[in-house]
């Protein structure tokens, strides 16, 4: 039987192929052999039971199982939306969130499948770290998102094919700047190695204590990404031929019109992030950015 005292969560996104039912299933009856007791995420448990797959009956957990101390992880299977899906549901608790990528970069979910006997025994032993990472807060007028914290980013974007924006940006309520593009991304340091890395921005260190301010395709040439203190608050006024915009916290997204008020500022809890001894940051940078290899060799 399952020890009563080692219990692991499982979160999915998506099963959605036999190989990957066929990984689940391994992973499940590899973390049972080791006497691990396994709960379900509710919503995984929806999904299994309304695709018919074929995975072996489990428990279902909610958030508010995980206080309490009960709970030595989550394991998130999938890729990095995985883990940002996993961070809503850890929320405040400071469960550790462990990533098992399945999908493609995995910046975030950084073990490979095939790993997954290796991170289970290191973890029963408590061979690992915890990686502290920061977060966004958004506070707004109207209430926008359930859970109001961002792990990567903080966007506010054009809807649709709509004209650019204007985006009247305060720092600490002095006037920053005022971007007129087709939107704003204001990312942590973990979130700095996504969108805003693909519109130009810089990589954050994961430590830098920094957010970065980064604009999308801005009208003004001159205008570049601007690294700020992460104990600065941020607001916003929008301006454009539109009456709504989108608002986004990672990979959940919502309209808002030109009179919701919104401010960004540091969360004041963090996500532990479980990492390995044989990882780190500048390892990941170089395997998923390819640096120092060059593809004509």
């Amino acid at each position: 039987m399952p020890s009563a005292n080692m219990k692991v969560g499982l979160y999915a996104r998506l099963l959605k192929n036999p190989k990957e039912v066929t990984f689940f299933n391994e992973l499940h009856n590899y973390l049972i052999e080791n006497e691990i007791e396994v709960l379900f995420h509710e919503h995984l448990n929806e999904y299994i039971h309304s695709h018919s797959l074929k995975i072996a009956e489990s428990k279902s957990f909610s958030t508010s199982d995980l206080t309490g101390g009960s709970f030595v992880a989550l394991i998130s299977i999938g890729g990095d939306g995985t883990i940002l899906d996993t961070v809503t549901i850890a929320g405040h608790t400071g469960v550790p969130i462990l990533g098992i990528n399945t999908g493609r970069l995995g910046f975030l979910s950084s073990i490979g499948f095939m790993d997954y006997k290796k991170a289970v025994n290191d973890l029963k032993k408590g061979a690992y770290l915890l990686d502290k990472r920061s977060l966004l807060q958004l506070e707004s007028s109207s209430e926008l998102f359930s859970f109001n914290y961002a792990l990567n980013d903080f966007v506010i974007h054009k809807k649709e094919s709509s004209s650019m924006i204007t985006v009247h940006t305060f720092l600490n309520g002095e006037h920053l700047n005022s971007y007129w593009a087709d939107g704003l991304i204001i990312s942590t340091p973990t979130g700095s190695t996504g969108y805003s890395l693909s519109c130009g921005g810089p990589i954050l260190f994961p430590k830098s204590s920094s957010f970065s301010i980064t604009p999308i395709a801005p009208h003004n040439l001159n205008v570049r990404p601007v690294v700020i203190p992460d104990d600065h608050v941020l607001s916003f006024e929008i301006e454009g031929r539109s009456h709504s915009y989108l608002a986004s916290l990672d990979s959940r997204s919502v309209s808002i019109t030109p009179d919701v008020q919104m401010a960004i500022k540091r969360a004041n809890f963090t996500v532990n992030l479980v990492r390995f001894e044989n990882e780190n940051f500048l390892k990941t940078l170089r395997q998923k950015l390819m640096w120092g290899l060059d593809g004509r060799n």
